[in-house]
């Protein structure tokens, strides 16, 4: 009897799908021939058998018949095992593309999910964009409806008070610090009447501009720069190509791009409109314009930001004599420009200069706006703190007393033994 010789388990662990297909194959095919040809000498046997006639001869021959049938059934045995692998091989090689048609389709669904969620964040920055235009509009449209309850409740006000009410403050175009920083004017954060610049000039600020103007200090306080800067820069190409470069609402939108870049710290470009803007003002306004003073000092502010302390005085003393010429020596403003001077003296270590200039300013304060300002206190503190700088220690605790004791009596009215000032308890204690 035949018997079938499988190859080991290293071979057969090292042929490939294909290979195995081949090879059954080629053992199918050989096991039809085997089967062909034992069935072929089966037959003989049989017909042998009919012929015989001696039963030795006959049983010796049965006993070789036998043994062809189960070679015979063997050899089936074997072709139905590799037909059952033929299907198995076909059968996998479906499963196999079928899971290659899920793998393409999880990865088209990854991309229709991406490119879902990028559509999705895309539209949250619209909406935010849109609802903070709302939001803008809202405030312009409760401007709008107090502006028109004015001109209802005021019948006898001229149309030159209407139009110097209705004109908006460039609150970024006038800025002054408020309080002393170490290394240069501080930040502003007060406004300046802008009103008198704008009638004294002839223009009004568009509301265009007015609403591109809000916009632009929302987005800025927000460290939005990337919103802000190309919006300045759109209102800027919009107002040049409408009104021409050498015209004060330019200025007034080149002004604004500026202290933006100086908010990013880009000194130079912020400089370099700064001047533009000074250029333009000084051609249309006039150089003794207080708008013109506003862009001086600002351009002070960011030389000061920048060290170059010597460059800023001068430019801060030219804003002064502006403003002493066009709103008198005793104006808010002027005090506003003398506290800018003082910084910029102060880091520069000429200490004659600040107290001069702080004393002059805080005479301005108190005399125009009461002992009870918070520009009284807050140049109080610029002095004592100059005072220190220079070891006037007794200097300083005068005027920081000053400012104690008037905050007291403003919160609690008066001063006497069970209201005494925080310097009082610290006297007593250290006693």
């Amino acid at each position: 009897m035949s018997t079938m010789v499988y190859p080991r388990e290293e071979k057969l662990d090292k042929l490939s799908q294909e290979e195995i297909i081949s090879n059954t194959k080629l053992v199918m095919q050989g096991l039809e021939a085997l089967k062909n040809e034992h069935n072929s000498i089966l037959h003989s046997l049989l017909e042998t058998i009919k012929c015989l006639k001696k039963d030795e001869e006959a049983n010796l021959v049965h006993e070789k018949s036998n043994l062809l049938r189960k070679s015979v059934e063997m050899i089936e045995l074997g072709l139905g095992e590799a037909q059952v692998m033929m299907a198995l091989s076909n059968h996998l090689n479906a499963v196999e593309s079928e899971k290659q048609k899920l793998r393409a389709q999880v990865r088209r669904l990854c991309q229709e999910n991406q490119w879902l969620r990028d559509e999705l964040a895309n539209t949250q920055q619209k909406l935010q964009r849109s609802e903070q235009t709302v939001a803008q509009l809202e405030e312009e449209k409760k401007h709008l409806e107090f502006m028109n309850q004015l001109k209802k409740y005021d019948e006898d006000v001229s149309p030159s008070e209407e139009k110097e009410g209705d004109s908006a403050k460039d609150s970024l175009d006038d800025l002054f610090p408020n309080e002393e920083e170490e290394h240069g004017p501080g930040l502003p954060h007060q406004h300046s009447s802008a009103v008198a610049a704008a009638q004294q000039g002839g223009y009004e600020i568009p509301a265009r501009l007015r609403t591109l103007h809000n916009l632009v200090i929302q987005y800025a306080s927000q460290g939005r720069y990337e919103v802000a800067v190309p919006l300045c820069k759109q209102a800027l190409e919009d107002l040049e190509k409408t009104s021409g470069h050498d015209h004060p609402d330019v200025a007034t939108m080149l002004n604004i791009l500026a202290l933006v870049y100086r908010d990013q710290n880009k000194y130079k470009e912020a400089a370099h409109l700064l001047n533009d803007a000074l250029s333009i003002r000084e051609k249309t306004l006039g150089k003794d314009h207080p708008a013109v003073a506003a862009t001086l000092n600002n351009l002070a502010v960011l030389y000061g930001k920048r060290g170059k302390y010597k460059e800023a005085e001068p430019l801060c003393k030219r804003a002064l004599e502006i403003r002493e010429k066009v709103l008198g020596k005793d104006h808010p403003d002027v005090a506003k420009q003398l506290n800018n001077l003082a910084l910029l003296c102060q880091n520069q270590g000429k200490y004659d200069e600040v107290e001069y200039y702080y004393c002059r300013a805080l005479e301005i304060y108190e005399s125009c706006l009461g002992p009870d300002d918070p520009n009284v206190a807050k140049t109080k503190n610029n002095l004592a703190s100059c005072y220190l700088k220079q070891g006037k220690y007794k200097d300083a605790e005068v005027l920081y007393k000053e400012i104690l004791t008037r905050a007291h009596v403003k919160e609690f009215g008066s001063v006497d033994d069970e209201h005494k000032p925080i310097w009082m308890h610290a006297e007593e204690r250290e006693e």
